[in-house]
């Protein structure tokens, strides 16, 4: 696995609930160290500890973890430059939802050797789609639940999501779009401000 991905749980752990449970964490999973290099390569299992150990440290099933994962992606101040990423898909959610098939492949251009999960979007009715995540690994159809959902409050936009899971390394996420202007959706500005 990639050590972004492992990373990712790393910071996720220690913003949300500090650094004690985050060795905690690395602790269960039986691991050595307790730091992951970005740009470095981990056993696939190795993740899978990490969100096993996890899940028992918050006392929460793998699958919540996994989805507030997602949320932290595109939520937390500490990961700004992700949410900035995806606002690139469309000024409205359902253009973000169309972009996402490009996904993998735009964060390709940003990290070469990063290989995100197959994404494919069906449009069903105007209203109704469905998102497919191919993987070896499963789980990455959670996380896009919770980046859904907080990209749905990002637009402004009120859906419904429901995991249904899958086999054959696919995992399928139901969307429902409700209403595309609920809400006020959060600022977005295409030019990042020098501080």
């Amino acid at each position: 696995m990639h050590g972004l991905i492992n990373r990712a749980i790393q910071c996720f752990v220690q913003d949300s609930y500090g650094q004690d449970r985050w060795l905690e964490v690395t602790r269960l999973a039986g691991l050595e160290l307790t730091e992951f290099e970005a740009m470095l390569h981990y056993e696939d299992q190795v993740t899978n500890q990490l969100i096993q150990a996890a899940a028992q440290t918050i006392g929460a099933p793998p699958e919540t973890v996994l989805e507030d994962i997602g949320t932290y992606l595109v939520s937390h101040p500490n990961v700004e430059a992700l949410r900035r990423l995806l606002r690139f898909g469309g000024v409205t959610f359902v253009e973000f939802l169309h972009s996402l098939d490009d996904l993998p492949d735009r964060a390709r251009l940003a990290v070469d050797d990063l290989r995100l999960p197959q994404l494919e979007l069906r449009e069903h009715t105007l209203h109704r789609f469905s998102l497919t995540c191919r993987h070896a690994q499963p789980g990455f159809g959670h996380v896009m639940m919770g980046v859904l959902r907080t990209l749905a409050d990002d637009y402004g936009a009120l859906v419904f999501l429901e995991f249904q899971g899958g086999g054959d390394q696919r995992e399928i996420i139901e969307i429902t779009l409700i209403e595309t202007a609920f809400a006020q959706g959060r600022s977005f500005e295409l030019g990042a401000r020098a501080g």
